[in-house]
Formats: C-alpha cells, structure tokens, sequence
C-alpha cells in the first residue's frame, strides 16, 4: 500500500496542470512606430491555455481576434482610416486571417521561445515574461515584414520620406489567470 501511495504521488507531482485563462482581464496593446509619430491600440484575446508544471509556467497557446483590433490614439475619421487600412491586405488582412497565435515552445529563466502566426506564417519570436500571483506579462516584439505586411517599409521601398513605418511592432500582454 505504501508503494502504490508513493507512486500516486510522484506521477501527480510531474502531472501539468492546466489553467484557465480570463479573457476579459487579460489585456493586448500594441505600439507601431513611423518616422512622424506613433499609433498605440488593443487587441481582444479569443482564446488561451496556459499549462503549469510544478507551479511554473509550461506552456501556453493565445489567440487574438484581430477583427477586435483597435486604435487608442485617434477620434473619428483619422481612427476609422488606421483602422480599416490595418485590417487590409497591406496589414493584417482580417477577412481572410482573422485571428493571430503565439504558441510557446520553451520558457526557461523567465524568457519565452514561441511561434507567432500571423496572415498564415509562423515566425520564432523570443521575449522576457514575468510572473506574477494574477498571471504572466511580457512586451513581445516582431518584425511585421516577416509576416508580409511591407506596406511603407523602408527596406522594400526606397524614397519614402517621411512616410516610413518602422518594421518593429510592440505587444505588451498582461495574461490572467482564473
């Protein structure tokens, strides 16, 4: 009885433990640069799984409805311009892609390595996490040229001026848990 009590307990204690994540606290905002300023918004989180192992952090899946995509930055006409051109083919393109994913692959000492899909490519992106007693935050970075949004980018387009976008796009997550 012993034996089968002690083996109970070593298969639970290296069991991964999933954990629900709180889609309505859990927060996505972007930050896109140009030569003339910069535009900031949110993005709405469809879905997320989070595993733990341990009480750490094992691996974990988000997906963003990009059609929740929007601009904190500017009122009226100028926002509904940003914001259809971002859900266009030169960007984001929604009506066929309408979600985004980042799936981790390895977390060790507090940096993630994960996949980001975006328009149907799939891009390694490397990132710090944090954890916190609520959850996880980060600030994730990637080259939007990688996933074939060139519109306006310097190095596909020469004489731009100063109408230039910076290929780097920001996300700083905040992730919930429940």
């Amino acid at each position: 009885m012993t034996k089968l009590i002690s083996v109970v307990f070593l298969i639970s204690s290296f069991s991964l433990f999933a954990s629900e994540v709180d889609l309505q606290k859990s927060t996505f905002s972007w930050l896109g640069k140009k030569i003339a300023g910069e535009h900031h918004g949110t993005v709405i989180l469809k879905s997320g799984h989070v595993e733990q192992e341990k009480g750490k952090l094992k691996s974990a899946e988000f997906v963003v409805d990009l059609s929740t995509i929007d601009v904190v930055d500017l009122d009226g006409e100028f926002k509904t311009k940003l914001l259809t051109h971002l859900k266009s083919p030169d960007f984001f393109d929604i009506e066929k892609y309408p979600t985004a994913a980042l799936k981790f692959k390895e977390i060790k000492a507090g940096v993630a390595t994960a996949d980001l899909t975006i328009k149907g490519k799939t891009n390694p992106v490397t990132f710090k996490l944090k954890e916190d007693k609520m959850g996880y935050k980060g600030t994730l970075k990637f080259d939007r040229t990688k996933f074939d949004m060139i519109y306006n980018s310097k190095n596909f387009f020469k004489s731009l001026g100063d109408k230039i976008i910076n290929d780097e796009v920001s996300v700083d997550f905040n992730v919930v848990m429940k």
